[in-house]
Order: C-alpha cells, then structure tokens, then sequence
C-alpha cells in the first residue's frame, strides 16, 4: 500500500493529468470562451485558499460559473442571483472540477484523496480527523462517492481517514468509476446554488 501510495500513485497521477489535459483541450478551450461570454467578462478561473498535504495552503482552481453583478449600493448580489444558465450547467456536470488538473500536474492534488475544505476548518479538527492531511486532497475522494453532502461531517471525515487508512489501487479505481457513473447519472451532485446540497459550515461539532 505505502509503494502504491508514496511512488506509483503520484506518478500516475501526472501523467494521467497530463494525457487528459491535452485530449480534453478543444472542449477546454469551447467552454472558457462560452464562460467568458456567460460570465459578463467577470473572468473564466476562480481561485480560492485550501490546505493541502500537512496543512500546506494552495490555491485550488476552478471554473467561475457566476458574473459579478451587484445591487444598487454595489454589493454582490446572493449567488443565486449570479449563477449563470450555463455555469449552472458546468456545476451540474462537476465540470468546474477541471482545472484542478493543473493542481494535480503541480503536485498540490491527487486525482483521489479526502476534497480540500476550508482553511480555516484546520484548528477544528480533531486530532483523529487532522490525519485526512497526510495524504493529498483529491478531486473526487471515498466521501465523495459514498454520500457527498448527504450525510454529516463527522461521517465525511470518518470516510476521509478510511481512505487515508487503506489506500490502494483497486481502491481508487473503484472511487473513479463510481464518480463517472454518478455524474452521468446526476446522482449526489454537488450543487451549491441548491441548498439542499449544501452542508452547513464545519463548525467542529457538526
């Protein structure tokens, strides 16, 4: 498990990455270009904090699928109101996930491993729970495929360090596959303009 883990897991990582990036280009370049018009020229990339591997903080890329419209007094208006037709339909389809396979090529992420919450969720942790840090953040994980936001935080951690625990190829492939046929499905998509998607703040008691 640890070879899989420390050598050949990372390696695949990458490459995988790589050869994925490259082939999905032309779809990359049509959906920047249709953001761009969608999202009233509020820009394509959105990047925000997250702690990593260690605690380590990156910036995790994602596809901005809402404008910047604001209201009279010039405060943004709710993210409901912002959310555009077509970046509702990139959220539905985990598309803003994308561009975290440049996290991946640089090493901050994994394709697998626990999903990179908050920064400052760090000091809530439990000392049991702090251990979904050994490993990378990945872009789909255990949790992910095994109840996303429907179930509690503590559960989603509980997932989180069973994968930490037994990591392994079969493992991973198992979490891949299950992730695809979710999307194609629809099934437990995260969508954060839905709020019965969305779980509420990590509060360290919840």
């Amino acid at each position: 498990m640890k070879i899989y883990a420390n050598l050949f897991k990372p390696i695949i990582d990458v490459i995988a990455a790589l050869i994925l990036t490259v082939a999905i280009s032309p779809i990359l370049l049509i959906i920047i270009i249709l953001l761009y018009i969608f999202n009233s020229g509020a820009g394509v990339f959105f990047c925000q904090n997250r702690p990593g591997k260690n605690g380590k903080i990156f910036k995790v890329i994602k596809f901005k699928t809402m404008n910047e419209k604001r209201d009279s007094s010039g405060r943004l208006l709710p993210d409901v109101q912002r959310i555009t037709h077509f970046g509702r339909i990139v959220r539905d389809l985990s598309i803003d996930e994308i561009p975290q396979l440049f996290n991946v090529i640089k090493g901050d992420m994994s394709f697998i491993g626990p999903r990179p919450l908050l920064p400052e969720y760090l000091p809530l942790y439990s000392e049991r729970h702090s251990h979904r840090h050994d490993v990378k953040p990945g872009i789909t994980g255990w949790a992910q495929v095994n109840g996303r936001n429907n179930t509690t935080w503590c559960d989603r951690f509980e997932k989180d360090i069973w994968y930490v625990n037994n990591i392994s190829l079969k493992t991973d492939i198992i979490i891949v596959w299950t992730t695809l046929k979710k999307i194609i499905h629809r099934s437990d998509i995260e969508n954060e303009s839905c709020s019965k998607f969305t779980m509420e703040p990590f509060n360290g008691k919840n």
